[in-house]
């Protein structure tokens, strides 16, 4: 069953999965025009994109242990995912700045009244440098090091479930409950691989 799902997996083209993404923004587009978002149609926007960014970035660190624990590799999305994971949070940010606050100078008012926007602005400037590499002309470039700037996904992650919790108002389990996953992916690959039997034992048992 895994096998047939992994071989199925290999055969998704990564332009499918850049047109599914670009999908969504698009329906938010479509639904703020139409009054389908509801009555503030931009701040509607603006949350499902940051929180779809996220959601899709946590799939991007659920892959490595999906594929250690059940086999199931979908290692060949994973550039595609966080490539459409910073375009989320790239649009999140724009919508913010262009829609929401328009005015220029009351930009640097929100960053000073609302920290939350500065770690989400940190968390969207680590992903820039990821999403820019994220091509095979720059791994074979950069080698060992495109691997380890890569390990920044991490930290951009967990700022972005951060950013979450503080720009609620009041309590809420959701945000709390998504920087939990992100931080539970995040320790379950500091976890020690199981070493392989050694074949004299394997023999002998």
């Amino acid at each position: 069953m895994i096998n047939t799902l992994n071989t199925l997996v290999r055969k998704v083209p990564n332009w499918l999965l850049y047109l599914i993404g670009a999908a969504y923004p698009a329906w938010l587009l479509y639904a703020g025009f139409t009054g389908g978002l509801g009555v503030d149609p931009v701040k509607a926007m603006e949350h499902a994109l940051g929180k779809a960014g996220l959601q899709v970035l946590i799939a991007v660190l659920l892959i490595t242990p999906l594929r250690r624990f059940t086999k199931l590799n979908v290692l060949s999305w994973r550039r595609a995912l966080g490539v459409i994971a910073f375009f989320y949070i790239l649009l999140h940010f724009l919508v913010w700045m262009v829609l929401d606050v328009q005015i220029i100078s009351q930009v640097k008012a929100d960053l000073i009244k609302r920290p939350y926007i500065i770690v989400g602005m940190i968390s969207l400037l680590i992903l820039l440098p990821l999403a820019i590499t994220s091509n095979n002309l720059s791994i074979r470039n950069l080698g060992p090091r495109w691997r380890k700037l890569h390990k920044l996904t991490y930290l951009a992650v967990a700022l972005g479930g951060v950013h979450y919790i503080m720009q609620t108002k009041g309590f809420e389990y959701e945000p709390y409950i998504y920087l939990a996953v992100v931080l539970g992916l995040i320790a379950i690959r500091k976890l020690p691989k199981k070493r392989a039997a050694h074949p004299a034992k394997r023999q002998a048992a």
